[in-house]
């Protein structure tokens, strides 16, 4: 039987939802305060997903200054009715939902409508259009009261489709299944004249679970599924290779099959970096409701198929270098900067190729908008590598490389000057906002390759010239793991360069970047990624 591998998309892509129309398929994660804000994918197989842009990609649309990495965009669902894509999301501060939105576009490409605000408390929030037309919002918040039950409880009112705003009475639906784990991630769906309530419970770290919920009418009462959780690895063992496993969305193919998107991590020992990636289940519905990987229970690193699609589409992905020259005139849709656009800081070449970094008095500490870019990490087993030529007039200025986890833990390999201008390529770790250097080497030139090699016992970072090549040390894996580090982001490789306002003006050109996987297993690697 053809199968293809999971996940089908690597790298952090948390909290997928997606929908259908006609033959193709739309998928969308969160994108917390990376900008721009909410990728949207497109494939017309399941398993084969291409970027085709972001709901987020004008700065007036929505404000994501001063918030921490793992605050930001929360938790997408995109549903598509009659011509129109509706995206439906939270903007969250200090863990908590602060506004949350709706985006509108007559093509998933874009462009999207500015977001229109919603009078909505909590998180995760969800659309379900009914066969009569009227569309019902869901989201998930504090329970109302504290015999609930539960810490959570998830509810509903109507949105009235001309004015894009909810009207009619609230409806409590559903505390949850499993009493006293957070009840999340709701989406309601339509089978057999029933509704189903799909959530996620437990939380997203390794108690993970999707549970059920039934009704007859769409605003309720719901009824627990019995056989609740309907998929988790809570029970494995530290060997499973597919952690933390729920918040599922469901999408029918026009085979007549049901499959579910969830979100799910691959540690290594104990600990991740990549992420929470995407991966794809089968769906089974019987009289009783739907069945997660009804052949195993489980979300798995290979799976078959789904009905009428070509095996070509499971074939193992080839993974090779790629190169970016910055020849183009806008950055690929892999590339992504913190919390607003960096155009006046990050700038291309057209034609020359390569790139200009600007340096900011706005570092990396800050939960500003520093000259950054830098794209998801989607292999364990990995070498990049950037050719930048930069000259430090003070110790104050730096510009390189960066593997970044957050504004508080991350690290640095960067060209600079010391006290007595001489310049040098240093080693610095950043860890709960304290930064500690841990090598530094001098380097003759003004242009230098900086490389950091990624495998499973951690970062390897190296400096390049024209003849010799110097490793200036190892930081260990697990210090870049949302384990360690916390918050709910996966590592991003990327750009940077900073220099206080005192020192003056100062610019490093980039003239290429190199993201070069590395030839790994399956458990350890990336499943097949398509940026």
């Amino acid at each position: 039987m053809p199968t293809f591998a999971n996940p089908v998309l690597a790298g952090c892509h948390p909290d997928p939802s997606v929908c259908r129309v006609g033959e193709d398929y739309y998928l969308v994660t969160s994108s917390f305060a990376y900008y721009p804000g909410i990728p949207v994918f497109h494939s017309r197989d399941l398993v084969r997903w291409r970027p085709l842009g972001h709901v987020v990609h004008r700065s007036p649309q929505l404000s994501l200054t001063g918030l921490d990495v793992s605050d930001g965009i929360w938790a997408p669902t995109i549903r598509h009715h009659e011509g129109t894509f509706y995206v439906v999301s939270t903007l969250a501060r200090g863990r908590q939902g602060s506004v949350t939105f709706l985006a509108t576009a007559s093509d998933a490409a874009g462009p999207w409508s500015d977001p229109v605000v919603l009078e909505a408390e909590g998180i995760d929030p969800s659309l379900f259009f009914d066969e009569d037309g009227r569309c019902w919002f869901t989201a998930c918040r504090d329970a109302a009261h504290p015999d609930a039950g539960g810490p959570g409880e998830l509810w509903m009112r109507e949105l009235d489709l001309g004015s894009l705003a909810l009207t009619g009475p609230t409806h409590v639906l559903w505390h949850g299944a499993m009493r006293g784990a957070w009840v999340e991630a709701p989406h309601v769906y339509r089978r057999d004249g029933l509704y189903y309530l799909i959530a996620a419970e437990g939380g997203t770290e390794s108690n993970h679970a999707v549970t059920a919920a039934r009704a007859e009418a769409v605003t309720g009462p719901y009824s627990t599924d019995p056989r609740s959780p309907l998929l988790t690895h809570r029970h494995h063992g530290p060997a499973e290779p597919i952690q933390n496993v729920g918040h599922v969305d469901l999408v029918d193919t026009p085979a007549g099959e049901t499959w579910a998107v969830t979100l799910g991590v691959r540690p290594i020992d104990g600990t991740h970096t990549l992420g929470r990636e995407v991966f794809l289940v089968p769906v089974e519905w019987t009289p009783r409701g739907p069945v997660f990987a009804p052949d195993t229970g489980r979300v798995t690193l290979s799976e078959r198929l789904p009905a009428g699609i070509p095996a070509a589409a499971g074939r193992p992905h080839q993974d090779g270098p790629v190169r970016d020259d910055f020849t183009g005139t806008a950055l690929g849709p892999e590339w992504n900067s913190l919390r607003g656009p960096v155009d006046s800081l990050v700038q291309l070449r057209p034609g020359e190729g390569g790139l200009t970094i600007r340096l900011s008095p706005e570092p990396l500490t800050t939960t500003g908008t520093p000259a950054f870019i830098g794209r998801r990490q989607q292999h364990l087993r990995l070498r990049v590598s950037t050719r930048i030529r930069f000259t430090a007039t003070a110790p104050t200025q730096e510009a390189g490389l960066t593997v970044f986890q957050s504004h508080r833990q991350h690290a640095t390999l960067a060209l600079t000057v010391d006290a007595s201008g001489t310049p040098h390529a240093v080693l610095t770790a950043r860890e709960a906002g304290v930064g500690t250097r841990l090598a530094a080497v001098a380097v003759a030139d003004s242009e230098v390759i900086l490389a950091v090699d990624s495998d499973e016992s951690g970062y390897t970072f190296h400096v390049e010239d024209d003849s010799t090549r110097t490793t200036l040390g190892s930081i260990e894996r697990p210090f870049f793991s949302t384990e360690r580090a916390g918050g709910f982001v996966g590592v991003h490789i990327g750009l940077y360069g900073t220099g206080s306002a005192e020192a003056g003006p100062a610019e490093a050109d980039v003239r290429w970047f190199d993201y070069a996987p590395v030839a790994s297993s399956r458990g350890a690697g990336s499943g097949p990624d398509q940026l």
